[in-house]
């Protein structure tokens, strides 16, 4: 049964009804050349200038305008204070010219919940298909105020990104939870309904708790385990040395902040001295203002990064439980029908089914890991772009606040 995921260089099942172990390994990915959307190469030599490292990678949603027939955002958040609760909505808005939709466009407001629901009905339903990761509902449960401005701002752009993989995705996009979620105007009345939209795969999918145990995997499946078990361990020790260095930053944010006005009180008791000290006071103030943006866009831009693929690595992780399930499942069958004592021993249709799942795991759960690979790709080279050039920008700032009060501390001809 092909898949429309599937690649055109996946191999049919072999001979026994055993699954092909020709799988595109993940690092087979990381060898090729990085290209935009469009299919424009990126140079990665080095630019002019700092100002030109963003706009080598900068993105544009138009570029592949004609090809993409949905476009959804998320934005504009507000506060609601009831009397049970108070709660944050995001206006989720659809822009499209799918036949699958009444209307070229919608407008409503989600809560974190309702994103919630709609991941796990993706789950649900596409049990084949790796499903985004949603940002984590606390990021230091008492610390955080999840009513901030900064944190409502990092939420919503997590949130936006999530509908937007999902609606990159060639099979996630048409799922029938997704749509109600985007043009829905009472999604709560969908919830008590307990939709059952369920795609054919995933009525046919079971979970299986017990009773079925896997050999072994594939050494393809397993390459990938090992693979994605080493990535989240390394991004998770960036992850937490990133985190004490941000911490490191702030604290020295604080002493440093003390330590300019310093310079100027005791400039208001030497006169001979009191412009090169005022100098010195305001230089260190300009290397605060740097500073303090460099924590910022490390805060807002680098660590959200970092947590969306730790947790993408753990819903890959997820996918390939369920695969093993399944061929686990296919294997007790086939022993099965091997061991009935019959002349002419015919196939069970169950066990053709079997095969089917098995083969729809495999032809997605590739297609998946690919684009997943490819996505990660582009990211990380624009995310780790961006920390070089604001690292650059925070340099120079000071570099340029230093140099500026040499001249106040040079020797001055005396007037005679």
């Amino acid at each position: 049964m092909p898949h429309p995921l599937a690649t055109s260089s996946s191999e049919e099942m072999g001979p026994g009804l055993t699954p092909s172990p020709d799988l595109l390994l993940p690092r087979s990915i990381a060898d090729k050349d990085l290209s935009l959307p469009n299919g424009t190469p990126v140079d990665t030599s080095s630019p002019a200038s700092s100002s030109s490292l963003l706009n080598r990678l900068q993105l544009d949603d138009d570029l592949d305008g004609e090809t993409r027939d949905l476009f959804v955002t998320v934005d504009d958040p507000k506060k609601h204070v009831c009397t049970m609760e108070t709660y944050i909505t995001y206006r989720v808005t659809t822009k499209t010219t799918r036949a699958e939709f009444d209307l070229p466009e919608y407008s409503v407001r989600r809560r974190y919940q309702d994103f919630d629901w709609l991941r796990n009905k993706l789950e649900e339903s596409q049990p084949t298909h790796l499903i985004p990761p949603l940002p984590e509902k606390f990021v230091v449960k008492g610390v955080v105020d999840r009513f901030s401005e900064e944190f409502v701002e990092t939420r919503r752009k997590a949130l936006d990104k999530f509908l937007k993989r999902i609606t990159d995705h060639p099979v996630l996009s048409f799922n029938e939870h997704f749509n109600v979620f985007l043009t829905a105007k009472d999604l709560n009345a969908y919830k008590k309904q307990g939709m059952a939209l369920l795609s054919k795969v995933g009525e046919s999918v079971k979970y299986v708790t017990g009773g079925y145990k896997l050999r072994s995997r594939p050494l393809e499946f397993a390459a990938i385990g090992e693979y994605l078990d080493t990535f989240s361990l390394k991004l998770g020790t960036i992850d937490r040395i990133a985190q004490r260095i941000i911490k490191e930053q702030l604290e020295y944010l604080v002493e440093l902040r003390e330590y300019g006005p310093v310079y100027s009180t005791w400039g208001g008791l030497e006169v001979e001295l009191s412009e090169p000290l005022e100098g010195v006071s305001a230089c260190i103030g300009n290397c605060c203002t740097a500073l303090e943006e460099l924590s910022e866009d490390m805060t807002e831009d680098f660590l959200p990064v970092l947590r969306e693929y730790i947790l993408y690595s753990e819903s890959m992780k997820n996918v390939l439980k369920k695969r093993d399930q399944v061929q686990a499942e296919y294997e007790a069958k086939l022993e099965a029908v091997a061991l009935k004592k019959e002349d002419r021993p015919k196939v069970p249709t169950d066990v053709e089914k079997c095969q089917d799942r098995v083969e729809c795991f495999n032809a997605d759960l590739k297609a998946d890991m690919e684009r997943w690979q490819n996505n990660k790709r582009q990211d990380f080279r624009q995310l780790l772009m961006g920390m070089a050039d604001k690292n650059i920008q925070y340099y120079e700032k000071c570099l340029t606040a230093w140099e500026s009060i040499i001249p106040l501390l040079q020797d001055k001809p005396e007037t005679k």
